[in-house]
């Protein structure tokens, strides 16, 4: 069972760039396809972008594309989202996900293992 854990939440102006990082620990991380939510205060949580397990196929919403980056390093058990362009829309806790498959799912029910959470908040 995978353990994640996120980092790099902060505040950051509008325009501003953020490199979010989630470490996974006590399984075997190449495994598991990846991804990242997000949910605005009193919003629901979305899909955010989405990797497989060995970052050669990855998923954007719309929202994010051309703005938001996903990728992985597995041999250092950690999975990246780079932000850059941030608007204040962008606010939110963002959250990295695994489930054991190859070919990342955009939805959020189909995520086994959830890390805690990173707070991004955008000024504008």
């Amino acid at each position: 069972q995978i353990q994640l854990a996120e980092s790099g939440g902060a505040l950051v102006q509008t325009g501003g760039s953020l490199r979010l990082s989630c470490k996974g620990s006590g399984g075997t991380f190449s495994s598991y396809a990846m991804g990242w939510f997000r949910q605005a205060p009193g919003k629901d949580r979305e899909f955010v972008a989405a990797i497989s397990f060995n970052g050669a196929s990855t998923g954007y919403a719309d929202s994010v594309k051309d703005r938001f980056t996903i990728a992985r390093d597995n041999a250092k058990n950690t999975l990246y989202l780079q932000m850059s362009s941030l608007k204040p829309e962008d606010t939110a806790v963002y959250y990295c996900a695994a489930v054991r498959r190859k070919i990342p799912p955009m939805t959020q029910d189909e995520y086994d293992y959830w890390g805690q959470g990173t707070q991004v908040t955008v000024s504008s």
